[in-house]
């Protein structure tokens, strides 16, 4: 397909989805005739006048639109994955919703930054619950609360506004500065909260299901005791006599054949797949027991120079774009974790968008086939790759993806990731488990950059399982796993 003809194959898809998903994440049924009805390839928000009663009007109907996508496109991977019987073939609709979300997101945040050139409020980010949200309070005369995330011409004057002044200011048309807020609050936090708590009551009932089950002897008929309850195994524990409890997150521990690897690290514009972009890619391979291919180029050179390349090969960095109304707003807090400026990144500079360039995606998902791919807390690479890379999540589907995590394996295996108050769980961020496996030094950080993150974690992967076989623990150990271990799926029966 050509352009974004695969919008319109997307769309052509609704009728599987419709039938497989009636509701929503939030138990909503699904209106999908007006999914149908979206222009996702050209954009769902709504471009206001410039009054002020227009951008509040505008941004209680963006709101309300990014809501309703979002609770089925969070819906969506259950759906597919669950669909045993196939009759969604193809991911590529959640996909197209995604890319539309995205965009809308970035007309919310202009529309929040219009609305405080024309001193209609001031915005605030704040944490509530699981999400930092957008909090609109009445204009104080302090002036914007975000002026370190780049300037936007929204005067409609040529040469733009100066950086003390709002658009309001540079127009002859003087506007009311107040309009309601109580509409116009976002209320992301509010839905994942109220999501979450239906998730922990539905656990809830299962337990208390399985527990009756168990105290009729009904599971478990050759005990006379009652069967045990579902994840009472205990786990192998480690050299500090801490013995972290069995963890969903183990399925992706690696097993004691595993060989050759692909770690990759991506650098993102937030942490939603939803309403983020991916800005950097970094990948490399490394071999976890045979030697190193021959022929491979002995030395690469990081942006650390005391990085050394040592047993990786095929090193790639590739870097990605945003569209330009995002690279307006800037991002403050990414160039300050990354170094990557997105006010640079701009499509119009000629960076290619990673959800519009389908040969970068098809070049990846190739990679990601070939051997086990390693990330630190790989569910975050996992979800940007189900909404971003076209066929990941078919392959994933099939089986043909496997995916391992060297988090677990820090929190399952490593004596040094202890529980403390600050890190109940142990400290099992990479940096940490680099320094402790002896892949970063303790003078430095981790870097925050696709390809260098990538090298640390591989390098304290190979360390961490040479020192776990010389001990007969993890993989070795009774608890571990034969083959390449880690996490991959395939048709159920």
């Amino acid at each position: 397909m050509t352009d974004r003809a695969w919008f319109d194959a997307a769309k052509g898809d609704i009728p599987q989805w419709a039938a497989s998903m009636p509701k929503d994440a939030d138990g909503i049924t699904i209106d999908w005739d007006w999914v149908r009805s979206l222009d996702l390839a050209h954009g769902v928000g709504t471009i206001p006048e410039s009054t002020p009663q227009s951008i509040h009007d505008a941004l209680k109907a963006d709101y309300a639109t990014r809501e309703r996508l979002e609770s089925i496109i969070a819906q969506c991977n259950s759906a597919f994955m669950t669909d045993f019987d196939r009759f969604i073939g193809s991911y590529r609709l959640p996909r197209a919703l995604a890319y539309a979300n995205r965009r809308l997101n970035d007309n919310i945040n202009t529309l929040l930054h219009l609305g405080e050139q024309q001193h209609l409020w001031a915005v605030s980010r704040e944490r509530r619950g699981r999400a930092t949200i957008a909090v609109l309070k009445p204009y104080s005369g302090s002036g914007p609360s975000n002026d370190d995330q780049g300037m936007l011409d929204l005067s409609g004057e040529a040469g733009g506004t100066s950086a003390g002044n709002t658009a309001a200011e540079n127009s002859d048309v003087k506007f009311p500065t107040t309009v309601a807020l109580d509409d116009v609050q976002d209320r992301t936090a509010a839905i994942l909260d109220a999501r979450a708590e239906r998730r922990k009551a539905q656990r809830f009932q299962k337990r208390a299901g399985d527990a009756a089950m168990a105290r009729a002897n009904l599971s478990g008929a050759t005990s006379p005791g009652g069967a045990a309850l579902p994840g009472g195994a205990a786990a192998s524990g480690n050299a500090t006599g801490h013995h972290p409890k069995p963890d969903w997150r183990d399925a992706y521990l690696p097993g004691r054949d595993v060989d050759a690897v692909m770690g990759i690290d991506i650098e993102t514009t937030g942490i939603d797949p939803a309403r983020d972009y991916i800005i950097d890619v970094g990948f490399e391979f490394m071999n976890m027991a045979s030697p190193r291919p021959a022929g491979e180029p002995e030395t690469y050179a990081y942006e650390q120079g005391y990085y050394a390349a040592g047993d990786a090969y095929g090193q790639s960095r590739l870097a990605f774009g945003v569209p330009p109304e995002n690279a307006a707003l800037g991002n403050a807090l990414i160039a300050k974790l990354t170094g990557i400026d997105v006010r640079g990144r701009s499509s119009e500079a000629g960076y290619r968008l990673f959800d519009e360039w389908p040969q970068a995606q098809a070049g990846l998902l190739a990679r990601l086939t070939q051997q086990p791919y390693v990330a630190h807390n790989a569910t975050f690479e996992h979800s940007w790759f189900m909404l971003n890379v076209a066929g990941y999540a078919e392959s994933y589907r099939a089986g043909r993806i496997t995916i391992i995590d060297t988090l677990p394996m820090s929190r399952q295996w490593d004596p040094g990731a202890v529980p403390t108050n600050e890190h109940p769980y142990g400290d099992n961020t990479l940096d940490a488990y680099a320094k402790r496996q002896g892949a970063l030094d303790s003078a430095h950080n981790e870097r925050h950059l696709g390809l260098e993150d990538s090298h640390i974690m591989l390098v304290a992967m190979k360390h961490h399982l040479a020192a776990l076989k010389a001990q007969g623990k993890g993989p070795w150990g009774s608890t571990g796993r034969a083959g390449v271990g880690g996490k991959s799926c395939g048709r159920k029966r």
